[in-house]
């Protein structure tokens, strides 16, 4: 069995991690695994929105520390592969919706917030951790708490290492929503599909736009969505939407 899995239900793509036994840590494979799917569902034109989740216990926790020589050029190893999941991720032109079914600790948390809507287990607990190991963040970790949580709070997370609650991860802004674990797999998808459902190209412009807002002036931005409009106004999604507003009916995306 893969370590990695994907399974497709219309246009609803769900990449699951599939290491139970070891919490769905990260190895190498499991690494180039997740890495290809990625591109897979980024790359097929029928995937309108993703799913990313673990079986298990866990999420996924993080890297797998029985790997010990991956850790001896750790450089490489986060630069090599890590760093492509997360800009995978971000630079993937449809939504990405994290399943948060257990623990995400680490480079496991940095999968959850590297993703654009966040659903979570009511039992799914979350830890930066990386300091406990004597490690700093990584996975776009520090981009996503500094961004969310100030400076202030997300320090505390990183190097006190504490875990916290998805309800508290709610509460910090970082999860969308909390449900029972048995309703968590069903919302996911139901939500991915919303997603799927809608215009596909103005989705993936927003995306590109919202993940661009830390990097560019006010200005930069003024003129990034004035482009982008352009583009969506010219689309035949927009004149479907403007038609079907029109006749007070449901638009029919391309």
């Amino acid at each position: 069995m893969s370590a990695v899995e994907t399974t497709r239900d219309d246009a609803v793509a769900t990449v699951t991690l599939s290491r139970p036994d070891k919490l769905n840590a990260l190895d190498r494979a499991t690494r180039w695994g997740l890495i290809g799917a990625l591109r897979d569902v980024a790359a097929d034109d029928g995937v309108r929105a993703v799913v990313l989740t673990g079986t298990g216990r866990a999420f996924c926790v993080g890297q797998d520390l029985a790997a010990v020589e991956e850790l001896e050029h750790a450089d490489e190893t986060v630069a090599g592969s890590y760093n492509p999941i997360a800009q995978a991720i971000a630079d993937m032109p449809k939504p990405v919706v994290a399943a948060v079914n257990g623990a995400a600790v680490g480079a496991g948390l940095g999968l959850a917030l590297a993703c654009d809507l966040r659903l979570a287990a009511e039992s799914a607990s979350f830890s930066c951790a990386f300091g406990k190991v004597g490690l700093v963040p990584d996975t776009g970790v520090s981009w996503h708490l500094v961004r969310e949580l100030g400076y202030a709070r997300a320090f505390a997370l990183a190097t006190l290492g504490r875990t916290f609650t998805a309800e508290e991860a709610k509460g910090y802004g970082l999860v969308n929503r909390v449900l029972p674990a048995d309703q968590l797999a069903a919302s996911a998808s139901e939500l991915a599909g919303r997603m799927a459902a809608g215009p596909a190209l103005a989705f993936a412009l927003t995306k590109r736009q919202f993940r661009a807002v830390p990097d560019v002036s006010f200005e930069g931005l003024l003129a990034m969505e004035a482009r982008h409009q352009g583009e969506a106004a010219a689309h035949p999604d927009h004149v479907e939407g403007r038609t079907a507003f029109t006749e007070k009916r449901a638009p029919r995306w391309a």
